[in-house]
């Protein structure tokens, strides 16, 4: 694997009872750069990254290579994922109250963290998390990190968990719609306190939204993905400038934008997300598309290049 790859997955699948809810998904990301993931509920966003980390319900299993600089990580032991998750990468969840111990003050969570994956005593763990605390702009950190969740309000819980997952100084974040449920401005503050720590750091991002408007702000290359599959990668600009998919322009359609008029209609995508447990034989979003034709409706499209370090999952040759 080249050096400049810091994660990298191939051929990935992820099954629940033989269902399939990752489809030959392969996506790479750089060390400081961040990835923006798309789609609708259900495209199998969060299920790529729950498999890379290791995160299986009992009834799910995950086939293909997810590789961690040059480490195959997928299939390791609990044991030995325990020693990379927290440490080399962290994940931010939805919702932080689902996350956060309700029963345990803020201290003994973010402590914990240093004490057991890094070794470091007990004081010096107080020292780094209120340092931590005040870095992600929680005010009285000193105050606040002897506090319980229920006393923080939504957006002051969403800093504690980015706080939580940066303490062990990851390569790689994974923020899954890490402002879901927060006001707007809160949101804002959300992602830009990500985006600085991320330069700050050199720190690998995974920004997974349904939200394009949050693409367009932080990503360096997008990933759209339907029914399970990466139907769309490109750099954001190429992307936000030219979708190559009929699903990314549908997407991108149904955005309000500023430098249209005020009384222009938005486009909507006709229909609902397909079932993954009963795909279409062909394209998925073959009965959603304005372009299909019969030969979408009888093959899935590779995964093909359609530009310059950009791919697509679609028949068209050129939308």
């Amino acid at each position: 694997m080249s050096s400049n790859i810091l994660v990298k997955a191939s051929s990935l699948y992820r099954y629940y009872n033989q269902h399939c809810a990752v489809n030959d998904v392969s996506l790479q990301v750089e060390p400081g750069q961040c990835l923006g993931v798309v789609g609708e509920s259900g495209s199998g966003k969060t299920q790529v990254f729950m498999s890379m980390m290791g995160l299986l319900a009992k009834n799910g299993k995950s086939e293909g290579a997810v590789y961690f600089e040059d480490r195959q990580i997928l299939g390791l032991e609990t044991s030995e994922l325990n020693q990379l998750r927290g440490v080399e990468f962290s994940m931010i969840f939805q919702d932080p109250m689902t996350s956060l111990n309700p029963y345990l003050k803020i201290s003994r969570q973010m402590t914990e963290v240093l004490v057991e994956h890094r070794g470091t005593s007990e004081k010096l763990a107080v020292e780094k998390s209120i340092e931590m605390l005040n870095l992600v702009g929680i005010p009285e950190p000193e105050k606040r990190f002897r506090m319980y969740p229920h006393e923080f309000s939504g957006g002051m819980r969403q800093r504690a968990m980015i706080a939580m997952a940066l303490l062990c100084e990851p390569k790689l974040l994974i923020a899954d719609e890490p402002t879901t449920a927060l006001d707007v401005t809160v949101q804002a503050q959300i992602l830009e306190l990500i985006a600085e720590l991320g330069r700050k750091m050199n720190m690998a991002t995974v920004l997974i939204t349904h939200d394009l408007g949050v693409i367009a702000g932080l990503s360096d290359r997008v990933a759209v993905m339907y029914g399970g599959r990466v139907v769309e990668e490109a750099s954001a600009v190429d992307l936000f400038k030219s979708p190559q998919h009929p699903y990314s322009k549908g997407l991108l359609e149904s955005m309000p934008r500023l430098d249209t008029s005020s009384d222009e209609a938005l486009h909507a995508i006709a229909g609902q997300p397909p079932d993954l447990q009963a795909l279409p034989p062909g394209c998925s979003f073959e009965p959603r598309c304005d372009y299909a034709f019969e030969r979408c409706r009888e093959s899935i499209p590779d995964l093909r290049s359609c530009g310059e370090n950009r791919v697509k999952a679609c028949h068209l040759e050129k939308l």
